[in-house]
Formats: structure tokens, C-alpha cells, sequence
């Protein structure tokens, strides 16, 4: 088996599937998908602690990427969700990426 090209296009399919799935519920269900791994990068893998740190941070970036569309380019608003792909992105393609190596 060529592992090589397996891992490649495991790493594209799932690429895909996460597009997939932010593009049926938007961009602001992409921070179901970056949060919680940032949490367990900051908190740790205790569940009793990661489900709560993952409630508040998302609720927090959330209110970080809204306060920030809104006071950028005042007095024109921006969409929430292009502050939160121009943040989320970058993170979910350093997941893929370290999940690889």
C-alpha cells in the first residue's frame, strides 16, 4: 500500500467533508469545529473540563469576531463569518496538517 498517497487523499477527503459540513450550516458552525480542539490544546483532555472550556471559548471567539466586524470598518458592518473563516482556516489547516506528521 502506498502510504504516501493514502494519508494524501484521507487528508483531502476529510478537508472536504468539513467544508462540506460548514457549508450547509454557514460559517458559525465552523466554531464547532475549531473550539473544541483549541480548548483540548489549552485545557487538556479531561472531559469534565473540556465541554465547559469549550462552551465559553466558543462563546467567546463568537463575541471577539462580532465585536471585531462591527468596529473595523465602522460604520459599515462586515459579516461575523468572514472574521471567523479568516481565523478558523488557518487553525483547521495546522490541525490537518499536524495530524498528518
Amino acid at each position: 500500500m502506498r502510504v504516501e498517497a493514502a494519508r494524501l487523499l484521507l487528508t483531502v477527503i476529510a478537508t472536504l467533508l468539513a467544508a462540506s459540513a460548514v457549508s450547509v450550516v454557514g460559517l458559525l458552525g465552523f466554531v464547532g469545529l475549531i473550539v473544541p480542539h483549541s480548548a483540548r490544546l489549552l485545557i487538556g483532555s479531561d472531559y469534565r473540563l473540556l465541554l465547559p472550556a469549550s462552551a465559553l471559548l466558543g462563546a467567546a471567539v463568537v463575541t471577539v469576531c462580532d465585536t471585531l466586524a462591527r468596529l473595523m470598518f465602522a460604520p459599515i458592518e462586515l459579516p461575523v463569518g468572514i472574521i471567523l473563516g479568516a481565523l478558523g482556516a488557518p487553525f483547521f489547516l495546522y490541525l490537518l496538517r499536524r495530524e498528518r506528521e
